[in-house]
């Protein structure tokens, strides 16, 4: 049988065909691919001029909700005590005014959705509440959110309301003011137990104080109680992230993330270690070993892998948001920095606070940028959420589009190199594959580009910086769009754009144009550029 997929191994050069495709190798854990090459796995879409983003947005919301359709809502409080090294989320520190004048505008956003036909005629089966900290909101004013929340959005009677946030804020009028206006689960970013590791990152408490605090939580047993872990940090060795998931499992919570650290170019932490003021971070190969431990580690102590990076200890736990959220289901987004999905778009409000709360007060949806998503946006979704459950059945696909059937010797490809094993029905990840997983889902969404549509578009992404020596060049960042980097010059005008002080659609073509952007940026470009002008501290002219 002739397949169409060869023909695309084929023409790729071969530094893309390793990438893409990945290469057999002897410990396919380490080394089936170079790297990873994406964050996130996903398919471009079309920018939808800024012009008319508010017009579609309208139209959007009068759109009667499909009746039995499972919808979420995600809202982002964008504030934060303190910075860690590691993060790329930090946008505003916390203090109680600004506090103040945000929830007033969260909630006035929140309130002028409650009679549109889109959200009040479905049903919400998931909220979480993200950032930022949100856990660094006054008892008060969490309150006044969380109640706003459930007295607009049309929840579901086994609806999930995830509250994310940090160790610091599990005091018991804060943790009472939570559960007393609906949140049955908290995220917690513990990131490591090890005091070292965990105050060389900017994290506060001891690992004393972080299991004294969990056992209060706990002693509420009104929530599901979630941790995330980070592996691969500097100054964490192997015995370092084993005394992490001991200390994890002796906490008694019912749910854990285990998160890859990607060091990123420019990176307060990646400075940091070129200055020699922190050990190097793990490689990639080093982190897959520990990856490979901790999978190892969880199954023989009973707990559930719900995904490529959760795990379970009781049924009480269930990730339901992160869930729909990789299945694409419709995503209402409410506050500054926020993001959603809805009728074929997806939309990213306004990052930066002040205009953000200027078009909620002139009754508009504070959008910084609209996406029309890709034809293919379906069978991406369906893809890629069948892989972050550690599986592949091609028959889901090509029931969609028989022309998917091509795809069946990619996968056999994989098996041949230990990734996937094939069970009669499902391609299985194996322990390999899981840790791949992002770039076996990003190389299955190109493909099925490809055998839809004809199109090989390659995603590449500038992460990991950990895996290169100091004094290496940049790598150039493309693959999402963005193919050079932006003048200083640029960046000024795109931050003083995002203040509204420009005509926004002329200065966006003219940013894709000096990056090389076919086309206008994606949403991602925008994320990337932000980031740029926060590392860089670009001041105004």
């Amino acid at each position: 049988m002739a397949y169409k997929l060869k023909d695309m191994f084929d023409a790729d050069t071969e530094e893309q065909r390793e990438l893409q495709f990945g290469r057999a190798a002897n410990d396919p854990l380490t080394e089936a691919f170079p790297r990873k090459r994406v964050v996130h796995a996903g398919v471009r879409g079309e920018v939808v001029p800024p012009a008319e983003a508010q017009e579609t947005w309208l139209r959007i919301m009068n759109t009667p909700a499909k009746k039995g359709e499972v919808q979420a809502a995600y809202i982002h409080i964008p504030f934060c005590k303190t910075k860690c090294l590691y993060c790329g989320f930090f946008q505003n520190a916390a203090h109680q005014s600004a506090e103040d004048d945000y929830v007033e505008a969260l909630i006035e956003e929140i309130e002028a959705s409650a009679d549109a036909p889109r959200l009040k005629g479905g049903l919400i089966h998931a909220v979480f509440i993200g950032g930022g900290t949100p856990t660094s909101l006054s008892a008060e004013n969490a309150a006044r959110v969380l109640s706003t929340l459930r007295r607009v959005l049309p929840l579901a009677n086994d609806y999930e309301l995830t509250l994310e946030g940090r160790i610091h804020d599990l005091v018991p009028e804060k943790i009472e003011a939570w559960l007393a206006n609906g949140v049955n689960r908290i995220s917690l970013g513990v990131q490591s137990f090890d005091t070292k590791v965990r105050q060389s990152q900017g994290r506060i408490e001891s690992r004393e104080e972080v299991l004294e605090r969990l056992k209060l939580l706990k002693s509420y047993e009104q929530c599901s109680v979630v941790l995330d872990l980070i592996f691969g940090l500097p100054g964490q060795s192997m015995e370092v992230w084993q005394q992490d998931l001991d200390d994890l499992i002796a906490s008694g919570i019912d749910g854990a993330d285990f998160y890859q650290l990607n060091v990123f170019e420019g990176s307060d932490l990646n400075k940091r270690i070129a200055e020699g003021k922190l050990d190097p971070a793990a490689t990639t190969k080093e982190q897959a070993k520990m990856y490979a431990f901790a999978h190892d580690y969880m199954k023989k102590r009973g707990w559930r892998q719900l995904s490529m990076c959760h795990w379970a200890s009781s049924n009480r736990e269930r990730s339901l948001y992160n869930a729909l959220a990789k299945k694409g289901v419709p995503m209402f987004p409410f506050g500054s920095s926020a993001g959603g999905f809805l009728e074929g778009y997806a939309v990213m409000l306004h990052r930066v606070l002040q205009p953000y709360a200027m078009l909620v007060a002139s009754n508009q949806k504070p959008i910084m940028g609209l996406v029309k998503q890709s034809e293919i946006q379906p069978f991406s979704n369906c893809a890629v959420s069948m892989l972050e459950q550690g599986w592949m059945e091609i028959s889901r696909l090509t029931a969609m589009d028989e022309r998917l059937e091509d795809l069946r010797w990619l996968y056999e490809l994989w098996a041949e190199r230990g990734l996937v094993a094939f069970n009669g029905v499902q391609y299985e990840l194996t322990v390999a594959g899981k840790f791949w997983e992002v770039n076996i889902a990003q190389t299955t969404v190109e493909c099925i580009q490809y055998l839809l549509t004809g199109e090989n578009e390659m995603s590449v992404e500038s992460i990991a910086a950990q895996d290169k020596k100091h004094g290496e060049a940049k790598e150039k960042m493309h693959g999402v769009g963005m193919n050079g980097v932006p003048s200083i010059e640029m960046m000024q005008r795109m931050q003083k754009m995002a203040k509204g002080g420009m005509p926004s659609l002329k200065v966006l073509k003219e940013f894709a144009k000096e990056v090389g952007i076919q086309g206008m940026p994606t949403m991602e470009d925008m994320r990337r550029l932000q980031k740029m002008m926060e590392e860089r501290k670009i001041e105004e002219k």
